[in-house]
């Protein structure tokens, strides 16, 4: 892959052989972003997991205390009292069996998370095809299937993100923005390994975190010491 001039000038900033601690692979990150605008700041964790195994699989979801600093958009699926609750808590679509043609024949989907109720999973189920393959479905495990619907949106709101291994069994997560200031940042780091240190699965023997990696949208890779954890 070629890079261009600006990131091999940000990529003369970090020492590949080096473990930096996470205050300072988050100073170099936001020191390294090459780009003009307010670059994400993502979490890549490499795990000893083995995804094909169901008791390996790691999936769930964190609140960020500061946030990701991008506005997200709610769907809400829901019926009775539940649409007013939704609308309430600031859900920005909120609606039941009438959204199916529109996903399904118009292709909308404007909106980054989907939130549902028990009782209309099998309505969502509808869609998996759909929300599948881009990680829309709702799931208990990341709580977008519950009844508390207030919680959830407001939740998602405040910054929560979810987290699940890829094929790869590599987790990939957005912690913040450039413009964060680095204790923001740092708190949002934290909150996140806390909850995937937690999410161990039993049955992974050896090396849990095998690798971390802090980066920008378009900036170079830091790599994180993981004895820390």
């Amino acid at each position: 892959m070629k890079h261009g001039k600006k990131y091999a000038e940000a990529a003369k900033l970090v020492d590949r052989a080096t473990l930096y601690d996470p205050a300072d692979a988050i100073a170099l990150v936001k020191k390294a972003a090459p780009a003009k605008f307010d670059e994400t700041v993502e979490v890549h964790i490499r795990t000893g997991c083995d995804g094909r195994h169901a008791e390996q699989q790691i999936r769930g979801a964190v609140v960020l205390p500061n946030g990701t600093g991008k506005t997200v958009k709610v769907l809400v699926f829901a019926k009775g009292d539940k649409v007013n609750e939704a609308e309430a808590a600031g859900a920005d679509y909120v609606g039941g069996e009438e959204l199916i043609p529109k996903i399904q024949k118009e292709g909308w989907l404007d909106f980054d998370v989907v939130v549902a109720t028990p009782d209309m999973m099998g309505v969502v189920g509808r869609l998996g095809k759909v929300l599948g393959p881009k990680g829309l479905m709702p799931n208990p495990k990341a709580g977008t299937v519950t009844m508390d619907v207030t919680k959830a949106v407001k939740d998602i709101k405040a910054g929560k993100i979810e987290y699940r291994l890829d094929k790869t069994n590599i987790i990939h997560v957005p912690v913040g923005k450039v413009s964060f200031t680095d204790e923001a940042l740092q708190e949002n780091f934290n909150a996140l390994m806390d909850a995937i240190v937690k999410a161990r699965p039993s049955a992974v023997k050896g090396q849990f975190l095998r690798s971390i990696t802090l980066t920008s949208t378009m900036g170079p890779g830091v790599k994180v010491n993981v004895t820390k954890f």
